[in-house]
């Protein structure tokens, strides 16, 4: 009885060894890759944010298999997992395995970089000049997920006669803005705090809202329930009750959490105190229904008027540095590149098809800098360009309906073809407009965020 437990014992040691080679090799190669490509792309003028979505590509599944999501079914490359097999003695089966079980452990980690980013874009957003946008950010956000869910599901129902929920659910795959990459561009174009920058934020939080209210009609039809008007209209009103206690408590929450804040002695006082309030939104806009990345962003609203917001500032920033580098590389990480190949006969479908999702995904966008009324002179050609990035919201819209299996390898290529093109034509164009109008050096601090 000895001999078996000392070797379940040794067995396990190996295990342990395995998971910590695992995971301390995707933050090596993680970081590596992104701060090389990132320094490559300021040597040609891009945003760093294209250079780690492109170290993404360059190590997951469509280059070195050095980091690649479990759900995409592809294997770790076979001199990589060679080292970790002979590393922790246990064969490459078994490391993919453990390699498979840890990574969500790795997206969690990419999560509070995301939540992290979306804090401090709340932060540094100013809620006076917020509310100034509101009606433009309304116009913005409505004209930005009627337009490409429109024109997206009824071009694939009657012009590549796609069956309705599988349309239905591409176009609203459409409707995303990806708040996390738009504040990441603006931030570093030092363009997050004029009225635009102020446009496009208020608007990409409406656009989460209403597409997480599309995406529950659309699952509803998709699982066979029918529609039903009354979780619909539940879950709109949770969100209108949640974005109007935010703005409420951005006016009169600050005075208590600073005198919270001035009895704490501990050192760590202004990152932990900050990150309570940054969970406790995030945790109550999930448990409502809401997406929880809206939550972080209402937290940073809800001390934007703090007289700490500096000192919050400065301690959030290394975190966001770090761990949301973590988040854009795992984008990449994911995008399948090989559905590019038009000698695939397989993939000409898919091709066609993208081509058009990619223009109505970036028409509808664009469109929306016109869709609004300004007495003041604003760059509309910025909003709409701004409003373009899917992101990890399309992604998820993708692998929602994946999962689901509502869509075919065509239209799941197309889908997956309109995300990598929005997200990675975003930066590039928006370098391309702003060039060097972007705002001034003390407008942003989020500017200064290696990301």
């Amino acid at each position: 009885m000895v001999l078996p437990a000392l070797l379940l014992e040794i067995g396990s040691h190996q295990a342990e060894v395995a998971e910590t080679l695992i995971s301390v090799g995707e933050f090596l190669v993680i970081f590596v890759a992104a701060r090389l490509l990132a320094e490559l792309m300021v040597r040609v003028q891009l945003p760093t944010i294209l250079g780690e979505l492109v170290a993404g590509v360059l190590i997951g599944v469509s280059g070195l298999h050095l980091i690649v999501p479990p759900e995409t079914q592809v294997q770790l490359s076979s001199w990589g997992l060679g080292l970790l097999s002979s590393l922790a003695d246990l064969s490459p089966e078994k490391v993919q395995e453990i390699y498979a079980e840890t990574f969500p452990n790795l997206q969690a980690v990419s999560q509070i970089g995301l939540f992290a980013l979306l804090f401090l874009t709340g932060l540094e957003s100013e809620l006076e000049e917020l509310v100034a946008v509101g009606a433009q950010a309304t116009t913005v956000a409505v004209t930005g997920v009627v337009l490409p869910f429109a024109l997206g599901t009824a071009g694939l129902y009657y012009i590549f006669h796609v069956p309705l929920i599988p349309a239905i659910f591409a176009g609203a795959a459409m409707t995303a803005t990806s708040i996390g990459i738009t504040a990441s561009v603006f931030g570093e174009l030092k363009f997050l705090r004029t009225r635009e920058g102020q446009t496009v934020i208020g608007a990409a939080v409406l656009d989460d809202i209403l597409g997480i209210v599309i995406l529950a009609v659309v699952v509803s039809l998709a699982g066979g329930e029918g529609f039903s008007l009354g979780p619909i209209l539940k879950l709109v009103a949770a969100a209108a009750v949640f974005v109007a206690a935010a703005l409420f408590l951005s006016r009169t929450a600050a005075p208590g959490f600073d005198w919270l804040l001035d009895q704490l002695k501990a050192p760590g006082e202004v990152v932990v105190a900050a990150f309570v309030v940054l969970s406790l939104c995030c945790f109550v806009a999930q448990a409502i229904g809401l997406e929880a990345a809206l939550g972080a962003f209402a937290a940073g609203l809800i001390l934007s008027s703090s007289k700490h917001t500096h000192a919050i500032q400065d301690t959030v920033k290394p975190l966001v540095a770090l761990f949301a580098t973590i988040f854009f590389v795992l984008i990449g990480t994911g995008m399948d590149l090989s559905v590019l190949n038009p000698l695939n006969p397989e993939n000409r479908e898919g091709l066609i098809v993208a081509a058009f999702l990619l223009t109505v995904a970036i028409a509808g966008k664009v469109a929306t800098g016109w869709s609004y009324f300004s007495k003041e002179k604003t760059n509309r050609l910025v909003v709409g360009l701004g409003m373009m990035p899917r992101g990890e919201v399309g992604l998820i819209f993708l692998g929602l309906g994946t999962q689901a299996g509502l869509l075919t390898k065509p239209l799941e290529a197309a889908i997956l073809l309109m995300v990598i093109g929005t997200t990675f034509l975003a930066p590039i164009l928006l370098r391309l407009v702003l060039g060097g109008s972007a705002g001034g050096p003390d407008l942003d601090p989020l500017a200064e965020i290696p990301t």
